[in-house]
Protein backbone atom coordinates (compact mmCIF):
# COMPACT_ATOMS: atom_id res chain seq x y z
CA UNK A 1 0.00 0.00 0.00
CA UNK A 2 1.41 3.81 -1.32
CA UNK A 3 2.24 5.77 1.58
CA UNK A 4 -0.48 8.64 1.39
CA UNK A 5 -1.94 11.44 2.64
CA UNK A 6 -5.28 12.76 1.56
CA UNK A 7 -4.79 16.45 0.21
CA UNK A 8 -7.14 19.63 0.72
CA UNK A 9 -8.51 19.59 -2.39
CA UNK A 10 -9.40 16.94 -5.65
CA UNK A 11 -8.31 20.14 -8.51
CA UNK A 12 -4.57 19.80 -7.79
CA UNK A 13 -2.83 23.20 -8.80
CA UNK A 14 0.28 23.09 -10.77
CA UNK A 15 3.21 22.18 -8.49
CA UNK A 16 5.89 24.85 -7.81
CA UNK A 17 9.36 23.62 -7.36
CA UNK A 18 10.09 22.49 -3.61
CA UNK A 19 13.20 21.51 -1.84
CA UNK A 20 14.46 18.44 -1.70
CA UNK A 21 13.68 17.58 2.26
CA UNK A 22 10.24 17.38 1.44
CA UNK A 23 7.59 16.23 -1.17
CA UNK A 24 3.98 16.74 -1.55
CA UNK A 25 2.32 12.99 -1.20
CA UNK A 26 -1.02 12.68 -3.73
CA UNK A 27 -4.05 11.58 -2.96
CA UNK A 28 -4.71 7.76 -2.24
CA UNK A 29 -5.98 5.73 -4.97
CA UNK A 30 -9.79 4.93 -5.27
CA UNK A 31 -9.29 1.24 -3.32
CA UNK A 32 -6.75 2.29 -0.58
CA UNK A 33 -7.12 -0.06 2.30
CA UNK A 34 -8.09 1.01 5.75
CA UNK A 35 -4.61 0.94 7.81
CA UNK A 36 -3.83 -0.46 11.01
CA UNK A 37 -2.89 2.28 14.28
CA UNK A 38 0.89 2.02 14.51
CA UNK A 39 2.36 -0.13 17.73
CA UNK A 40 4.65 2.46 18.46
CA UNK A 41 2.73 5.34 20.63
CA UNK A 42 3.41 7.83 17.40
CA UNK A 43 0.36 6.04 15.06
CA UNK A 44 2.17 8.36 11.75
CA UNK A 45 5.34 7.10 10.48
CA UNK A 46 6.59 10.11 9.50
CA UNK A 47 5.77 13.68 10.89
CA UNK A 48 3.59 15.82 8.75
CA UNK A 49 4.08 19.55 8.17
CA UNK A 50 1.73 22.21 7.76
CA UNK A 51 0.79 22.51 4.30
CA UNK A 52 2.09 24.98 2.17
CA UNK A 53 0.68 27.44 0.01
CA UNK A 54 -0.83 25.73 -2.55
CA UNK A 55 -2.67 23.81 0.19
CA UNK A 56 -1.00 20.77 -0.36
CA UNK A 57 0.54 18.43 3.29
CA UNK A 58 4.52 18.48 3.30
CA UNK A 59 6.09 15.37 4.57
CA UNK A 60 8.87 15.43 5.81
CA UNK A 61 10.88 12.81 4.33
CA UNK A 62 14.31 12.76 2.64
CA UNK A 63 13.77 9.77 0.35
CA UNK A 64 12.09 9.68 -3.29
CA UNK A 65 8.71 9.75 -3.70
CA UNK A 66 7.90 7.13 -5.81
CA UNK A 67 5.45 8.31 -8.96
CA UNK A 68 1.96 8.23 -8.26
CA UNK A 69 -0.45 7.20 -11.13
CA UNK A 70 -3.57 7.70 -9.12
CA UNK A 71 -6.15 10.30 -10.70
CA UNK A 72 -6.53 13.67 -9.60
CA UNK A 73 -10.49 13.66 -10.38
CA UNK A 74 -12.87 12.29 -7.87
CA UNK A 75 -16.47 11.77 -8.39
CA UNK A 76 -19.38 14.04 -6.67
CA UNK A 77 -20.22 10.69 -4.77
CA UNK A 78 -16.41 9.59 -3.45
CA UNK A 79 -15.01 13.41 -2.72
CA UNK A 80 -17.03 13.55 0.69
CA UNK A 81 -15.63 10.00 1.82
CA UNK A 82 -12.24 11.12 0.62
CA UNK A 83 -12.15 14.11 2.82
CA UNK A 84 -13.42 12.60 5.90
CA UNK A 85 -10.11 9.53 5.56
CA UNK A 86 -7.26 10.50 6.61
CA UNK A 87 -4.74 7.91 5.96
CA UNK A 88 -1.79 6.98 7.74
CA UNK A 89 1.00 4.66 6.81
CA UNK A 90 0.71 1.03 7.49
CA UNK A 91 2.93 0.09 10.34
CA UNK A 92 4.99 -3.12 8.87
CA UNK A 93 5.36 -4.21 12.15
CA UNK A 94 1.66 -5.68 11.19
CA UNK A 95 2.96 -7.56 8.34
CA UNK A 96 5.46 -9.56 10.75
CA UNK A 97 2.84 -10.78 13.85
CA UNK A 98 0.93 -13.66 14.04
CA UNK A 99 -2.62 -11.71 13.85
CA UNK A 100 -1.93 -9.21 10.86
CA UNK A 101 0.45 -10.79 8.42
CA UNK A 102 -2.16 -12.66 6.22
CA UNK A 103 -4.80 -10.28 5.42
CA UNK A 104 -7.07 -12.85 3.01
CA UNK A 105 -9.54 -13.83 5.34
CA UNK A 106 -13.11 -14.12 4.20
CA UNK A 107 -16.96 -14.52 6.02
CA UNK A 108 -16.21 -18.17 5.93
CA UNK A 109 -12.99 -17.48 8.21
CA UNK A 110 -14.78 -15.52 10.53
CA UNK A 111 -17.37 -17.95 10.98
CA UNK A 112 -15.55 -20.31 11.72
CA UNK A 113 -12.88 -18.83 14.15
CA UNK A 114 -15.98 -17.29 16.11
CA UNK A 115 -17.49 -20.69 16.23
CA UNK A 116 -14.86 -21.92 17.77
CA UNK A 117 -14.51 -19.52 20.53
CA UNK A 118 -18.24 -18.49 20.70
CA UNK A 119 -18.90 -22.18 22.37
CA UNK A 120 -17.18 -24.30 24.70
CA UNK A 121 -16.97 -26.41 27.30
CA UNK A 122 -18.26 -23.43 30.11
CA UNK A 123 -21.76 -24.00 28.36
CA UNK A 124 -21.79 -26.69 29.70
CA UNK A 125 -22.70 -25.88 32.90
CA UNK A 126 -25.82 -23.73 31.88
CA UNK A 127 -28.12 -26.42 33.51
CA UNK A 128 -26.51 -25.39 36.64
CA UNK A 129 -28.04 -22.08 36.57
CA UNK A 130 -31.03 -22.82 35.55
CA UNK A 131 -31.64 -24.72 39.10
CA UNK A 132 -31.43 -21.84 40.89
CA UNK A 133 -33.22 -19.99 38.33
CA UNK A 134 -35.97 -21.69 37.51
CA UNK A 135 -37.64 -22.08 34.19
CA UNK A 136 -38.86 -19.08 33.76
CA UNK A 137 -36.18 -16.67 34.73
CA UNK A 138 -33.22 -19.36 33.40
CA UNK A 139 -34.97 -18.63 30.16
CA UNK A 140 -35.00 -14.70 30.31
CA UNK A 141 -31.77 -13.79 31.67
CA UNK A 142 -29.97 -16.52 29.13
CA UNK A 143 -32.17 -15.00 26.12
CA UNK A 144 -31.15 -11.55 27.30
CA UNK A 145 -28.11 -12.35 27.71
CA UNK A 146 -27.39 -13.70 23.95
CA UNK A 147 -29.25 -10.64 22.43
CA UNK A 148 -27.07 -8.47 24.70
CA UNK A 149 -23.95 -9.78 23.98
CA UNK A 150 -24.54 -10.05 20.22
CA UNK A 151 -25.56 -6.27 20.05
CA UNK A 152 -22.00 -5.93 21.87
CA UNK A 153 -20.30 -8.04 18.99
CA UNK A 154 -22.03 -5.98 16.50
CA UNK A 155 -20.32 -2.65 18.06
CA UNK A 156 -17.24 -4.47 17.80
CA UNK A 157 -17.36 -5.19 14.28
CA UNK A 158 -18.59 -2.03 13.43
CA UNK A 159 -16.06 -0.06 15.34
CA UNK A 160 -12.91 -2.23 14.35
CA UNK A 161 -12.62 0.62 11.08
CA UNK A 162 -12.81 4.37 11.46
CA UNK A 163 -14.06 6.49 8.31
CA UNK A 164 -12.68 9.29 10.14
CA UNK A 165 -9.00 8.51 10.68
CA UNK A 166 -8.48 5.55 7.61
CA UNK A 167 -7.24 2.86 10.55
CA UNK A 168 -8.16 -0.58 11.56
CA UNK A 169 -8.01 -1.14 15.17
CA UNK A 170 -6.66 -4.60 14.64
CA UNK A 171 -6.51 -5.75 18.92
CA UNK A 172 -9.34 -4.98 21.60
CA UNK A 173 -6.61 -3.22 23.61
CA UNK A 174 -5.86 -1.12 20.40
CA UNK A 175 -9.72 0.17 20.59
CA UNK A 176 -9.59 0.71 23.86
CA UNK A 177 -6.61 2.80 23.91
CA UNK A 178 -7.90 4.85 21.16
CA UNK A 179 -10.99 5.49 22.48
CA UNK A 180 -9.59 6.19 26.43
CA UNK A 181 -6.05 6.21 26.52
CA UNK A 182 -3.57 3.96 26.70
CA UNK A 183 -2.88 4.56 30.55
CA UNK A 184 -6.62 3.82 30.94
CA UNK A 185 -6.39 0.58 28.61
CA UNK A 186 -3.34 -0.68 30.69
CA UNK A 187 -5.63 -0.11 33.66
CA UNK A 188 -9.12 -1.07 33.01
CA UNK A 189 -8.45 -3.64 29.57
CA UNK A 190 -4.92 -5.27 29.76
CA UNK A 191 -5.93 -7.66 32.50
CA UNK A 192 -9.38 -8.95 32.00
CA UNK A 193 -8.39 -9.41 28.27
CA UNK A 194 -4.52 -11.37 29.25
CA UNK A 195 -6.83 -13.35 31.67
CA UNK A 196 -9.61 -14.37 28.70
CA UNK A 197 -6.44 -15.56 26.58
CA UNK A 198 -3.87 -16.95 29.13
CA UNK A 199 -6.92 -18.10 31.94
CA UNK A 200 -8.88 -20.17 29.34
CA UNK A 201 -5.92 -21.56 28.14
CA UNK A 202 -5.21 -22.83 31.49
CA UNK A 203 -8.29 -24.08 31.98
CA UNK A 204 -8.41 -26.29 28.65
CA UNK A 205 -5.08 -27.92 29.82
CA UNK A 206 -7.15 -29.05 33.23
CA UNK A 207 -10.37 -29.87 31.18
CA UNK A 208 -8.69 -31.31 28.27
CA UNK A 209 -6.09 -33.51 30.65
CA UNK A 210 -8.68 -34.80 32.94
CA UNK A 211 -10.64 -35.43 29.86
CA UNK A 212 -7.49 -37.94 28.23
CA UNK A 213 -7.97 -39.64 31.65
CA UNK A 214 -11.19 -40.16 31.36
CA UNK A 215 -11.11 -41.19 27.56
CA UNK A 216 -8.20 -43.80 28.31
CA UNK A 217 -10.38 -45.70 31.38
CA UNK A 218 -13.20 -46.35 28.92
CA UNK A 219 -11.49 -47.41 25.49
CA UNK A 220 -9.11 -49.47 27.81
CA UNK A 221 -12.20 -50.83 30.22
CA UNK A 222 -12.91 -51.85 33.45
CA UNK A 223 -10.46 -54.76 33.23
CA UNK A 224 -7.52 -53.42 31.73
CA UNK A 225 -4.37 -54.02 33.66
CA UNK A 226 -2.37 -50.97 31.80
CA UNK A 227 -1.10 -48.66 34.65
CA UNK A 228 -2.81 -45.22 34.04
CA UNK A 229 -1.18 -41.94 33.97
CA UNK A 230 -1.27 -39.49 36.35
CA UNK A 231 -3.37 -35.84 36.46
CA UNK A 232 -0.36 -34.27 36.22
CA UNK A 233 1.07 -36.52 33.11
CA UNK A 234 -2.13 -36.40 31.33
CA UNK A 235 -2.12 -32.67 31.46
CA UNK A 236 1.55 -32.33 29.81
CA UNK A 237 0.62 -35.20 26.60
CA UNK A 238 -2.12 -32.21 26.08
CA UNK A 239 0.19 -30.00 26.85
CA UNK A 240 2.65 -31.14 24.24
CA UNK A 241 -0.46 -31.71 21.33
CA UNK A 242 -1.52 -28.08 22.01
CA UNK A 243 2.47 -26.92 21.51
CA UNK A 244 2.75 -29.11 18.51
CA UNK A 245 -0.41 -27.13 17.00
CA UNK A 246 0.49 -23.95 17.82
CA UNK A 247 3.12 -23.54 15.32
CA UNK A 248 1.09 -22.48 13.01
CA UNK A 249 2.09 -19.18 11.75
CA UNK A 250 -0.49 -17.05 12.02
CA UNK A 251 -4.75 -16.22 12.60
CA UNK A 252 -5.49 -17.35 9.07
CA UNK A 253 -3.33 -20.15 8.89
CA UNK A 254 -5.62 -22.11 11.56
CA UNK A 255 -8.55 -21.51 9.97
CA UNK A 256 -9.20 -25.11 9.27
CA UNK A 257 -8.41 -26.18 13.03
CA UNK A 258 -10.82 -23.64 14.25
CA UNK A 259 -13.46 -25.20 11.94
CA UNK A 260 -12.25 -29.08 13.65
CA UNK A 261 -13.17 -27.40 16.57
CA UNK A 262 -16.50 -25.03 15.60
CA UNK A 263 -17.33 -29.32 14.50
CA UNK A 264 -16.33 -30.87 17.39
CA UNK A 265 -17.98 -28.42 19.89
CA UNK A 266 -21.54 -28.80 17.80
CA UNK A 267 -21.24 -32.54 17.98
CA UNK A 268 -20.41 -32.99 21.56
CA UNK A 269 -23.35 -30.42 22.54
CA UNK A 270 -25.96 -31.74 20.21
CA UNK A 271 -24.76 -36.17 21.83
CA UNK A 272 -25.15 -34.77 25.33
CA UNK A 273 -28.93 -32.99 25.15
CA UNK A 274 -29.81 -35.62 22.89
CA UNK A 275 -28.64 -38.52 25.06
CA UNK A 276 -30.12 -37.09 27.88
CA UNK A 277 -33.45 -36.10 26.52
CA UNK A 278 -34.04 -39.62 25.16
CA UNK A 279 -32.83 -41.55 28.33
CA UNK A 280 -35.56 -39.73 29.80
CA UNK A 281 -36.06 -37.55 33.47
CA UNK A 282 -34.43 -38.80 36.54
CA UNK A 283 -36.72 -40.25 38.82
CA UNK A 284 -37.35 -37.95 41.02
CA UNK A 285 -36.56 -34.40 38.99
CA UNK A 286 -37.47 -31.45 41.11
CA UNK A 287 -37.56 -28.44 39.33
CA UNK A 288 -38.04 -25.79 42.33
CA UNK A 289 -35.12 -23.38 42.29
CA UNK A 290 -32.77 -23.75 45.38
CA UNK A 291 -33.19 -22.05 48.40
CA UNK A 292 -30.96 -20.95 50.37
CA UNK A 293 -31.56 -20.63 54.48
CA UNK A 294 -30.86 -16.87 54.49
CA UNK A 295 -31.71 -14.04 51.92
CA UNK A 296 -27.60 -13.02 51.54
CA UNK A 297 -26.87 -16.62 50.85
CA UNK A 298 -29.56 -17.09 48.12
CA UNK A 299 -28.88 -13.30 47.33
CA UNK A 300 -25.18 -14.68 46.15
CA UNK A 301 -26.79 -17.97 44.29
CA UNK A 302 -28.80 -15.82 41.69
CA UNK A 303 -25.90 -13.76 41.09
CA UNK A 304 -23.77 -17.12 40.69
CA UNK A 305 -25.97 -18.20 37.95
CA UNK A 306 -25.83 -14.62 36.54
CA UNK A 307 -22.27 -15.29 36.20
CA UNK A 308 -22.58 -18.72 34.63
CA UNK A 309 -24.50 -17.52 32.03
CA UNK A 310 -22.41 -14.15 31.35
CA UNK A 311 -19.14 -16.30 31.13
CA UNK A 312 -20.75 -18.80 28.72
CA UNK A 313 -20.81 -16.17 26.43
CA UNK A 314 -17.08 -15.10 25.92
CA UNK A 315 -14.92 -14.49 23.17
CA UNK A 316 -15.26 -10.58 22.41
CA UNK A 317 -11.53 -10.27 23.32
CA UNK A 318 -11.07 -11.96 19.92
CA UNK A 319 -13.08 -10.18 17.36
CA UNK A 320 -11.42 -7.81 16.29
CA UNK A 321 -8.29 -10.49 16.00
CA UNK A 322 -10.24 -12.35 13.90
CA UNK A 323 -11.73 -8.80 11.37
CA UNK A 324 -7.87 -8.23 10.97
CA UNK A 325 -7.28 -10.91 8.80
CA UNK A 326 -9.51 -9.93 6.21
CA UNK A 327 -8.91 -7.17 3.63
CA UNK A 328 -10.84 -3.74 3.52
CA UNK A 329 -11.09 -1.46 1.17
CA UNK A 330 -13.37 1.56 0.89
CA UNK A 331 -16.14 -0.29 -1.15
CA UNK A 332 -15.85 -3.46 0.13
CA UNK A 333 -15.19 -2.93 4.21
CA UNK A 334 -14.26 -5.16 6.44
CA UNK A 335 -17.39 -5.32 8.70
CA UNK A 336 -19.88 -6.90 5.61
CA UNK A 337 -17.83 -9.93 5.48
CA UNK A 338 -16.99 -10.25 9.41
CA UNK A 339 -20.64 -9.82 9.95
CA UNK A 340 -22.01 -12.20 7.99
CA UNK A 341 -19.87 -14.73 9.31
CA UNK A 342 -20.66 -13.73 12.90
CA UNK A 343 -24.59 -13.86 12.18
CA UNK A 344 -24.17 -17.67 10.80
CA UNK A 345 -22.10 -18.41 13.82
CA UNK A 346 -23.99 -17.29 16.55
CA UNK A 347 -27.16 -18.87 14.72
CA UNK A 348 -25.64 -22.30 15.18
CA UNK A 349 -24.02 -21.26 18.67
CA UNK A 350 -27.87 -20.38 19.70
CA UNK A 351 -28.68 -23.80 17.92
CA UNK A 352 -26.25 -25.51 20.49
CA UNK A 353 -26.68 -23.34 23.73
CA UNK A 354 -30.65 -23.32 24.09
CA UNK A 355 -31.28 -26.59 23.84
CA UNK A 356 -28.36 -28.05 26.21
CA UNK A 357 -29.68 -25.17 28.43
CA UNK A 358 -33.44 -26.44 28.58
CA UNK A 359 -33.07 -30.13 27.82
CA UNK A 360 -30.09 -30.85 30.01
CA UNK A 361 -32.48 -28.92 32.85
CA UNK A 362 -35.23 -30.90 31.75
CA UNK A 363 -33.38 -34.48 31.89
CA UNK A 364 -31.52 -33.77 35.39
CA UNK A 365 -33.10 -30.53 37.63
CA UNK A 366 -31.83 -30.48 40.64
CA UNK A 367 -29.46 -33.36 40.27
CA UNK A 368 -27.64 -31.66 37.57
CA UNK A 369 -23.94 -31.99 38.72
CA UNK A 370 -22.78 -28.59 40.13
CA UNK A 371 -18.85 -29.16 39.38
CA UNK A 372 -18.93 -30.15 35.30
CA UNK A 373 -22.29 -30.08 34.35
CA UNK A 374 -23.70 -31.85 31.43
CA UNK A 375 -19.94 -33.50 31.23
CA UNK A 376 -20.05 -35.10 34.12
CA UNK A 377 -24.10 -35.95 34.09
CA UNK A 378 -23.60 -37.78 30.76
CA UNK A 379 -21.08 -40.22 33.01
CA UNK A 380 -22.79 -40.24 36.02
CA UNK A 381 -26.08 -41.18 35.30
CA UNK A 382 -25.93 -42.93 31.78
CA UNK A 383 -22.23 -44.48 31.83
CA UNK A 384 -23.81 -47.77 32.37
CA UNK A 385 -27.23 -47.83 29.63
CA UNK A 386 -25.48 -45.35 26.99
CA UNK A 387 -23.22 -47.14 24.30
CA UNK A 388 -19.21 -46.83 25.20
CA UNK A 389 -18.86 -45.96 21.70
CA UNK A 390 -20.56 -43.13 22.53
CA UNK A 391 -19.14 -42.08 26.01
CA UNK A 392 -15.94 -42.60 24.62
CA UNK A 393 -16.44 -40.36 20.74
CA UNK A 394 -18.30 -37.44 23.34
CA UNK A 395 -14.59 -37.65 25.29
CA UNK A 396 -12.80 -37.28 22.11
CA UNK A 397 -14.58 -34.93 20.80
CA UNK A 398 -13.83 -32.59 23.86
CA UNK A 399 -10.72 -33.46 24.33
CA UNK A 400 -10.19 -32.45 19.97
CA UNK A 401 -12.13 -29.40 20.67
CA UNK A 402 -9.74 -28.32 23.77
CA UNK A 403 -6.34 -28.22 21.61
CA UNK A 404 -8.31 -26.70 18.44
CA UNK A 405 -9.41 -24.12 21.02
CA UNK A 406 -6.26 -23.52 22.72
CA UNK A 407 -4.86 -21.89 19.62
CA UNK A 408 -7.24 -19.34 18.59
CA UNK A 409 -7.05 -18.12 22.44
CA UNK A 410 -3.77 -18.03 22.41
CA UNK A 411 -3.06 -16.41 19.26
CA UNK A 412 -2.94 -13.15 20.95
CA UNK A 413 -0.47 -14.08 23.41
CA UNK A 414 1.58 -15.23 20.62
CA UNK A 415 0.77 -12.03 18.89
CA UNK A 416 1.76 -9.56 22.04
CA UNK A 417 5.40 -11.71 22.75
CA UNK A 418 6.18 -11.09 19.40
CA UNK A 419 5.32 -7.52 18.89
CA UNK A 420 7.77 -6.74 21.76
CA UNK A 421 10.57 -8.64 19.95
CA UNK A 422 9.52 -6.70 16.67
CA UNK A 423 9.50 -3.33 18.61
CA UNK A 424 12.75 -3.65 20.07
CA UNK A 425 14.60 -5.12 16.88
CA UNK A 426 12.45 -4.09 14.06
CA UNK A 427 12.40 -6.92 12.12
CA UNK A 428 10.69 -9.82 12.61
CA UNK A 429 10.62 -12.69 14.44
CA UNK A 430 12.82 -15.77 13.15
CA UNK A 431 10.83 -19.15 13.07
CA UNK A 432 13.32 -20.37 16.03
CA UNK A 433 12.05 -17.64 18.15
CA UNK A 434 8.23 -17.69 17.69
CA UNK A 435 8.74 -21.68 18.22
CA UNK A 436 10.66 -21.06 21.54
CA UNK A 437 7.44 -18.26 22.39
CA UNK A 438 5.02 -20.52 21.65
CA UNK A 439 6.24 -23.33 23.40
CA UNK A 440 6.79 -21.12 26.68
CA UNK A 441 3.48 -19.97 26.74
CA UNK A 442 2.12 -23.56 26.20
CA UNK A 443 3.86 -25.07 29.54
CA UNK A 444 3.81 -21.50 31.21
CA UNK A 445 -0.01 -22.66 31.22
CA UNK A 446 0.92 -26.19 32.01
CA UNK A 447 3.09 -25.05 35.37
CA UNK A 448 0.10 -23.05 36.34
CA UNK A 449 -2.54 -25.43 35.91
CA UNK A 450 -0.36 -28.47 37.88
CA UNK A 451 0.98 -25.12 40.65
CA UNK A 452 -2.39 -24.21 41.32
CA UNK A 453 -5.23 -26.37 40.81
CA UNK A 454 -7.51 -24.42 43.05
CA UNK A 455 -7.37 -21.78 40.49
CA UNK A 456 -11.27 -22.63 39.60
CA UNK A 457 -12.44 -21.61 42.95
CA UNK A 458 -11.46 -17.98 42.10
CA UNK A 459 -13.08 -18.55 38.42
CA UNK A 460 -15.85 -16.36 39.63
CA UNK A 461 -13.72 -13.53 41.64
CA UNK A 462 -11.36 -12.99 38.60
CA UNK A 463 -13.85 -13.53 35.85
CA UNK A 464 -16.34 -10.66 36.97
CA UNK A 465 -13.20 -8.73 36.28
CA UNK A 466 -13.28 -10.07 32.83
CA UNK A 467 -17.27 -9.28 31.78
CA UNK A 468 -16.61 -6.01 30.85
CA UNK A 469 -14.98 -6.98 27.86
CA UNK A 470 -18.10 -8.45 26.60
CA UNK A 471 -20.76 -6.86 27.69
CA UNK A 472 -19.90 -3.02 28.75
CA UNK A 473 -16.69 -2.13 27.07
CA UNK A 474 -18.10 -2.27 23.49
CA UNK A 475 -20.78 0.39 24.84
CA UNK A 476 -18.31 2.69 26.48
CA UNK A 477 -15.86 2.60 23.32
CA UNK A 478 -19.19 3.23 21.23
CA UNK A 479 -20.03 6.30 23.13
CA UNK A 480 -16.75 8.00 22.68
CA UNK A 481 -15.52 7.11 19.28
CA UNK A 482 -19.18 7.57 17.37
CA UNK A 483 -20.60 10.35 19.83
CA UNK A 484 -23.96 9.30 18.95
CA UNK A 485 -26.99 11.94 18.93
CA UNK A 486 -26.80 12.89 23.09
CA UNK A 487 -29.96 11.65 24.69
CA UNK A 488 -31.06 9.53 21.21
CA UNK A 489 -31.55 6.10 20.96
CA UNK A 490 -28.29 4.53 20.70
CA UNK A 491 -27.10 7.20 23.22
CA UNK A 492 -29.19 5.81 26.08
CA UNK A 493 -29.27 1.92 24.58
CA UNK A 494 -24.94 2.46 25.27
CA UNK A 495 -25.19 3.98 28.71
CA UNK A 496 -27.77 1.36 30.25
CA UNK A 497 -26.50 -1.47 28.95
CA UNK A 498 -22.48 -0.19 29.84
CA UNK A 499 -23.82 0.62 33.27
CA UNK A 500 -25.35 -2.37 33.30
CA UNK A 501 -22.27 -4.43 32.56
CA UNK A 502 -20.22 -2.60 35.04
CA UNK A 503 -22.57 -3.26 37.86
CA UNK A 504 -22.95 -6.79 36.86
CA UNK A 505 -19.13 -7.39 37.37
CA UNK A 506 -19.00 -5.64 40.86
CA UNK A 507 -21.39 -7.77 42.37
CA UNK A 508 -20.34 -11.06 40.52
CA UNK A 509 -16.53 -9.82 42.07
CA UNK A 510 -18.48 -9.41 45.56
CA UNK A 511 -20.29 -12.42 44.92
CA UNK A 512 -16.59 -14.38 44.11
CA UNK A 513 -15.13 -12.61 47.49
CA UNK A 514 -18.16 -13.92 49.65
CA UNK A 515 -17.92 -17.33 48.36
CA UNK A 516 -14.16 -17.82 49.00
CA UNK A 517 -14.55 -16.01 52.70
CA UNK A 518 -17.64 -17.92 53.20
CA UNK A 519 -16.96 -21.61 52.07
CA UNK A 520 -13.39 -20.96 51.97
CA UNK A 521 -10.86 -23.00 48.98
CA UNK A 522 -8.35 -25.78 49.54
CA UNK A 523 -4.67 -24.45 48.65
CA UNK A 524 -3.11 -27.02 47.63
CA UNK A 525 -0.16 -26.56 45.43
CA UNK A 526 1.47 -28.96 42.87
CA UNK A 527 -1.18 -31.56 43.66
CA UNK A 528 -3.96 -31.24 40.74
CA UNK A 529 -7.20 -33.79 41.71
Amino acid sequence: MGDFVEEESSAIPPRPAMDFGAHVVSAPPMQSQYNSPSLSRKPLLFPIEPADSNGAIVVANKATPKPSHTSNFFTPLSSPIRKAIQLTKLDPQDAWLPITESRNGNAYYAAFHTLCSGIGIQALVLPVAFTILGWTWGIICLTVAFVWQLYTLWLLVKLHESTQTGMRYSRYFQLFSAAFGERMGKIFALFPIMYLSGGTCVALIIIGGSTMKLFFQIVCGHGCSAKPLTNVEWYLVFTCAAVVLSQLPNLNSIAGVSLIGAATAIAYCTIMWLVSVTSGRLDGVSYDPVKENDNMAMIFSVLNALGIMAFAFRGHNLTLEIQATMPSTEKNPSHVPMWIGVKVAYAIIAMCLFPLAIGGYWAYGHKIPANGGMLKAIYQYHGRDTSQFVLALTSLLVIINAVTSFQIYGMPMFDDMESKYTKRKNKPCPWWLRSGFRAMFGYGCFFVAVAIPFLGSLAGLIGGIAVPVTFAYPCFMWLRIKKPKKYGIMWWLNWVLGLSGMILSVVLIAAGIYVVIDTGIEVSFFKPH
